[in-house]
């Protein structure tokens, strides 16, 4: 699945969509305009352009060496011993950066969607009618599910049909498969193990695509903002959100047992997606508004189908799958000592919802 091969239009489709403001068409919508668009931030800030724009450039800079560091760390982690997937430290190292993309999706990217699509610059009607946020994220959800269970489905098939699972070592006796050569249990083996590969493999580029879509979304409304105050605590929290949420994604790119070309791809678009979202944010400055009708629902719904996606993969594909393993559920105190690493992972980044 080259899933990070259609990143580009992506990114380039949610770029086209948000930049141009939508025209109001009614009385109502004109005075609900008066009130959209300003960008006063905290009482006492005002708007200036040279201070936010040296604030970006910072938070460029920052941002993406905190993004390389997050993803590499897992990634040189076979150097060190301490390290390596088959550890209890590499386990509790992914719990906590599982809890951190989780209260991702619950606290940062999920919040954002709600104010968005209940913004009073909307129309009344649909948008605080029906909560479309709620709904786009359950269907984002059902929708990684069927991307995870056609993957599955695609490789089992493919396996049989290619005669890979059976090579004509098993024979049919009284409903039951015996071996003819007596390795019947490596293969099996084996097939668990590319299964397995697979499905890390899946997670790996899933979860990138929702990380990089919330990722560009931020970049870009940083990137247009004039607003000091406002840019500010975002360059902190940016910087531990991309550093902890790259280790949970370094992981699972490590896990995928990738080539060095396909890692490069994997660790560069994650790296620099936030930056060059505050970029092209910079650059839009002067067309984009955040409070324009048409940035506010393809925004909106753009962090609802990425929330949906986060709180499933990390529920799911990383917390569940992890807890409910053999490992796990072999080792009582790993276990807790795993469920306090989720903890301390969701409950930092949910404090870092007090400033961003």
């Amino acid at each position: 699945m080259a899933i990070s091969s259609k990143f580009v239009p992506i990114l380039l489709i949610i770029v086209i969509l948000v930049s141009f403001p939508s025209k109001a068409k009614s009385a109502s919508e004109i005075n609900r305009k008066a009130t959209c668009g300003s960008d006063t931030g905290k009482e006492g800030c005002k708007a200036n352009k040279n201070d936010a724009l040296k604030l970006k450039l910072i938070a460029i800079a920052s941002i993406l060496v905190t993004s390389m560091i997050g993803v590499c760390l897992p990634l040189f982690s076979r150097t060190i011993p301490a390290l390596q997937p088959d550890t209890k430290l590499f386990v509790l190292v992914k719990a906590f950066a599982s809890g951190v993309i989780l209260a991702t999706g619950y606290m940062h990217v999920l919040p954002d969607s709600f104010d968005d699509l209940r913004s009073e610059c909307l129309p009344e009607t649909p948008w605080r009618k029906f909560p479309f946020t709620t709904f786009v994220a359950m269907l984002s959800a059902i929708l990684t599910l069927s991307v995870d269970s056609y993957a599955m489905s695609y490789f089992k098939k493919h396996k049989l049909e290619s005669g890979d699972g059976n090579g004509g070592d098993y024979v049919h006796n009284n409903g039951k498969m015996e071996s003819q050569n007596g390795h019947v249990h490596g293969l099996a083996k084996c097939e668990d193990k590319a299964s397995q590969l697979l499905r890390y493999r899946v997670v790996a580029q899933v979860l990138e695509l929702g990380i990089i879509v919330h990722s560009v979304v931020i970049g870009l409304s940083m990137g247009a903002s004039d607003n000091p105050c406002t840019i500010r605590p975002l360059v902190a929290a940016m910087c531990f959100h991309q550093l902890f949420e790259g280790m949970g994604l370094g992981g699972c790119i490590l896990q995928g047992e990738y080539g060095m070309k396909m890692k490069a791809t994997l660790v560069s678009f994650f790296s620099l997606t936030t930056p060059l979202g505050i970029a092209l944010g910079i650059g839009l400055s002067n067309v984009y508004s955040e409070d324009s009708p048409t940035a506010l629902i393809v925004v909106g719904l753009l962090n609802a189908c990425s929330a949906g996606l986060l709180n499933y993969m990390a529920l799911v594909d990383l917390l569940a799958y992890e807890f409910m393993g053999t490992k796990l559920q072999n080792n009582m105190k790993l276990q807790t000592w795993a469920y306090l690493a989720v903890l301390l992972g969701a409950g930092g980044m949910s404090v870092m919802a007090i400033w961003a």
